[in-house]
């Protein structure tokens, strides 16, 4: 996507190129030892521009993105995810399309204005809009219920606050897995 066109990303425009951060946390079930605890990880994201996506009269423009995290200093992510950041400016929308691959899709929305700095994206599972799909296996054992991430966005950083409701065998109650972490812009 030529530079001139960047602002048709409305407020995405400024998240295009590689992220990184050293501060996560995330909170979570630890099957291995049966408990829940915080975990710390590094974080790397890469979003890059393409549009217009054009749906009959909708044109979306967006960042394609991936994103993995490391405990510690291992090799290998323990989460990864792929997918979409879109500009919707006639409905004022931000949505975001991705999958983790655990076999879990989700589409979440966020109501936005072309220079909304924060806002927040929401997707709920049998929502036939802004939900959420999972496999036979997580649908049975640890169901996501709800989905929420708020973003803020800087010039040189970005940070979030995840929260993902699920519903799962251990627990007699919903249990809240959440992540955070600030990322910081990086060369490409």
């Amino acid at each position: 996507m030529p530079f001139e066109e960047f602002d048709k990303l409305g407020p995405l425009r400024s998240l295009v190129g590689t992220w990184e951060g050293e501060g996560g946390v995330d909170f979570s079930y630890h099957h291995a030892e049966e408990e829940t605890g915080e975990t710390p990880y590094r974080e790397r994201i890469t979003f890059n521009p393409f549009g217009p996506v054009d749906n009959g009269d909708q044109h979306l423009y967006g960042l394609d993105y991936r994103m993995a995290a490391w405990r510690g200093d291992e090799a290998d992510p323990f989460h990864t995810e792929i997918g979409y950041w879109l500009w919707d400016a006639d409905a004022g929308m931000v949505l975001r399309a991705f999958m983790v691959p655990r076999g879990t899709v989700v589409l979440a929305a966020a109501p936005a204005t072309a220079d909304t700095k924060e806002f927040t994206f929401r997707a709920q599972a049998g929502d036939p809009v802004h939900g959420i799909v999972e496999n036979q296996y997580l649908a049975q054992r640890a169901s996501t219920v709800s989905y929420e991430c708020s973003v803020r966005i800087g010039d040189d950083e970005f940070s979030y606050d995840e929260d993902t409701v699920l519903r799962m065998t251990e627990f007699e109650d919903l249990f809240h897995h959440t992540d955070r972490n600030i990322l910081r812009r990086v060369p490409d």
